[in-house]
């Protein structure tokens, strides 16, 4: 059947189209069901909502993002014809059983994922199936191809080309910021593709955008690298592993992300990238997402045994993922704290985790054999600052910008602790879901600024930490989740007193 297209003043991330009662009737249509929707030689395949009052027969309405994504203008007309359930959701289900997926399998599943053809609810289904049953090696594996397949491809003619990436999850944990200049600075290329936040208050893309553009195609992220060195930019802009985003947005909403997924998130990226070499940081700690040592050193093999099989070197570590890397927890906060610790050289676990990593790459490159100390006189002499500003300058930020000079949220507030004692223990969960609940990421100025972390004397009365918000409504709900989650363990030395008898 022949429609005209009519934009609604709605917006919604998907591909979906809206039609009356009666022409989904006639077409025999359900909510849910799928469409495929051909004009101009071209076509896509788009999830069907009903309306009683919206749409008139002979119409189908489109959203903002359907319009602008499927390239649909005011009045075009278009043809409907229903849509089979693609044979990926049956693979799912097999998932579900306990089944193993063969390699073309995978392949249908994420060529469905990139192009539309799944559903939000089907895509929640592929993550929970991975989440309950996991996966094999080879089955990520596959994955990880499948995602490089279908994405954009960069490829460096000349150069040693390298990258670096965390699971993530961690509050704070913005090290890529000072760790790729310092690469950079060495004479290695790297073109860092990071992803926004999807458990945490921040992802790295979300604090580099503070600072500069992050939305570089494929074309030129590869660009600036070769002219700087290296860039900090949002995988999902340069199209690089695109299933992979659209995964994580769905992921974003469970909160959820299964182990399977992060290795191919990760291995997708930096082998669509062109890097050759990859170190990759995998924090570990009560709340984190490795919560113990064993289970990270077998994360860390399969991601090397992957690795190697896909023709990348992998290096990982095995960091604190117990407390905040860093005092800062969202965009603005985080960038105004990296900018610091370059400005005025400030020691700590957020320099150290950066060098470290950093050195894990030129030992790997063969650059130095103590790849920490490389990295350390790198940054002393001033060269990653210098590395990082060219960078922002490259990506159409102010180089000149000063830490100093990053706003953050205007509406605060401090909780003070209401014992003496000592930080024995801090629950990032928390601490991510007051900063989220402040209003990061989105809002760039909101977070958490954390006075007090694990081991340090804290006396009656002093902040713990502060929260900052854009608006005084989502600041008033963030103090709500302080006042009534513990993000503190506050004891004394003495943990229980026992005695016997009087004395």
């Amino acid at each position: 059947m022949k429609f005209r297209i009519r934009t609604l003043p709605l917006r919604t991330e998907r591909i979906a189209v809206v039609l009356s009662q009666d022409d989904a009737a006639e077409l025999g249509l359900l909510p849910g069901d799928r469409v495929k929707v051909t004009f101009d030689g071209r076509s896509f395949v788009a999830e069907v909502e009903v309306t009683h009052e919206l749409i008139s027969s002979g119409e189908v309405g489109v959203c903002s993002f359907t319009a602008e994504t499927c390239s649909l203008m005011e009045e075009c007309v278009v043809n409907i014809t229903p849509f089979a359930r693609p044979k990926s959701v049956e693979y799912i289900r097999k998932k579900l059983d306990g089944a193993k997926y063969e390699r073309e399998e995978i392949r249908d599943i994420i060529g469905s994922i990139s192009s539309d053809i799944l559903s939000e609810v089907e895509i929640s289904a592929f993550i929970l199936a991975s989440e309950i049953v996991g996966m094999h090696n080879d089955e990520i594996q596959w994955m990880v191809e499948a995602m490089v397949e279908v994405g954009q491809k960069v490829v460096f003619e000349k150069g040693t080309v390298v990258d670096m990436h965390s699971i993530g999850g961690l509050p704070g944990n913005r090290f890529a910021l000072i760790a790729v200049p310092t690469v950079a600075a060495a004479g290695l290329l790297i073109p860092k593709t990071a992803s926004r936040a999807i458990t945490s208050a921040s992802g790295t893309a979300d604090t580099m955008e503070v600072l500069a553009n992050v939305n570089l195609s494929a074309d030129e992220m590869k660009e600036i690298t070769e002219k700087v060195g290296g860039v900090i930019v949002w995988n999902a802009a340069t199209g690089i592993a695109p299933a992979d985003e659209k995964i994580i947005r769905v992921e974003y909403q469970l909160e959820l992300s299964p182990k399977p997924h992060l290795m191919a998130s990760v291995l997708s990226k930096k082998l669509g990238s062109g890097a050759k070499f990859v170190a990759i940081d995998i924090p570990v700690g009560r709340k984190a997402k490795i919560e113990n040592v064993d289970v990270g050193r077998s994360f860390a093999n399969s991601l090397m045994e992957i690795g190697r099989n896909l023709g990348l070197k992998v290096a990982t570590a095995l960091t604190d993922g117990s407390q905040p890397l860093g005092r800062a927890i969202g965009p603005a906060l985080e960038a105004r704290e990296v900018l610091e610790v370059m400005e005025r050289k400030v020691e700590g676990d957020m320099l150290e985790k950066a060098l470290g990593i950093a050195g894990i790459l030129f030992e790997m490159t063969g650059i130095a054999s103590s790849g920490y100390q490389h990295a350390r006189k790198i940054f002393e002499s001033g060269r990653t600052l210098e590395k990082f500003r060219e960078i922002i300058a490259a990506q159409g930020g102010d180089e000149n910008v000063r830490a100093e000079d990053i706003a953050v949220g205007d509406k605060t507030y401090t909780l003070h602790a209401a014992r003496e004692g000592y930080v024995r223990e801090m629950d990032i969960a928390v601490l991510n879901e007051i900063a989220r609940t402040a209003g990061a990421p989105k809002d760039k100025g909101a977070g958490v600024y954390v006075h007090k972390k694990r081991g340090e004397v804290v006396k009656a009365g002093e902040p713990l930490l502060t929260i900052y918000a854009e608006k005084e409504w989502k600041l008033d709900n963030a103090i709500e989740v302080a006042n009534t989650k513990q993000a503190f363990e506050i004891s004394g030395v003495i943990i229980e007193r026992y005695t016997m008898g009087r004395w």
